[in-house]
């Protein structure tokens, strides 16, 4: 019942989506009416999961040069950085020299919108994995959450930055590239058969996102905006190159060393949250008026087939 309501309109199915999850994890107290909650929770994963495997098959074409051995492997993660679906999307550089402070607040409202919270994915995932793992799971836990020090916190930097611009992060405003990528962050991290896929989207974020966020950082310098506005955005041009290399040598390395299969889910999971982004920056640009073709920074194969990836797996049976 609830998946033909979606009809055909893919904001309708993420925006629904998103606002079930703000409500489920929302605290909450004992309520009468749990059991109906619950059964209306089943109903909901039943629509994420058949999402989830939708988008899965759309991304195992670029999984299909497996490595023989871990070093390998992580080689293979490593190079995503370069040719993965939306890397180096010009998108940013039209932002950090050109977009003007309505089109930078307007992508950054986008953005804030679409943020699931890196350090409650991070927790989510980490439950019952191997002590290697899980401590640097931990560790990434701690600097998202600042070190103990809540104005380095990095949700709360966020936070700083839409109340210093006076942005309005809203669901039913917000593009449906946006909340399926925050849609798809969430489901892989509470499902625990996708463990190995939300670390390889987690690790994939920690790899690409230094470069993107150095960009806007760029350009909101450009525009005058406030150095703690901006401070979310430089933060993450630093930190997270040496997030990314400690999450590939505890994480990554020695559990596809352990078990050579959740390699294949490590690369799913990767580039799954990597044409999550691709969309999103391809659907900013229309909205600014850009026109940009995947030949312009997009040197891997073009199997995704632009927006009718989302409305096909929104739409699923």
């Amino acid at each position: 019942m609830l998946l033909t309501s979606t009809g055909k309109d893919p904001h309708a199915f993420h925006s629904r989506l998103a606002k079930f999850n703000r409500d489920h994890l929302s605290v909450g107290t004992p309520s009468m009416s749990w059991e109906k909650d619950e059964r209306d929770e089943l109903m909901f994963r039943l629509m994420e999961g058949r999402y989830l495997e939708e988008l899965r098959n759309i991304v195992k074409p670029l999984t299909k040069r497996n490595t023989a051995n871990a070093d390998e492997f992580v080689s293979w993660f490593e190079s995503v950085a370069a040719w993965g679906p939306g890397q180096y999307h010009p998108l940013f550089e039209w932002l950090a020299h050109t977009a003007t402070r309505d089109e930078m607040k307007w992508f950054l409202t986008q953005e804030a919108a679409g943020e699931a919270g890196f350090e409650d994915l991070v927790a989510y995932t980490q439950v019952k994995l191997p002590a290697q793992a899980k401590l640097e799971c931990a560790r990434n836990y701690w600097d998202e959450m600042g070190r103990g020090k809540p104005k380095a916190m990095h949700g709360p930097l966020l936070e700083y930055m839409v109340v210093d611009l006076n942005l309005n992060p809203t669901i039913d405003a917000t593009v449906w590239e946006s909340l399926a990528l925050a849609n798809t962050m969430l489901a892989l991290a509470r499902a625990r058969r996708y463990t190995y896929h939300s670390l390889g989207a987690l690790g994939v974020i920690e790899l690409t996102a230094p470069w993107r966020a150095a960009r806007v950082a760029e350009g909101m310098r450009r525009l005058g905006f406030s150095r703690r506005a901006r401070a979310y955005f430089d933060l993450h041009a630093v930190l997270d190159l040496k997030h990314s290399s400690a999450w590939n040598r505890e994480i990554i390395h020695p559990l596809v060393t352990a078990n050579h299969e959740c390699a294949q889910y490590f690369a799913e999971g990767a580039l799954m949250r990597l044409q999550c982004g691709k969309l999103c920056f391809d659907r900013y640009s229309r909205e600014f008026g850009l026109s940009i073709s995947n030949a312009d920074y997009y040197n891997g194969e073009n199997i995704m087939g632009g927006e009718n990836i989302m409305q096909k797996v929104a739409n699923s049976r």
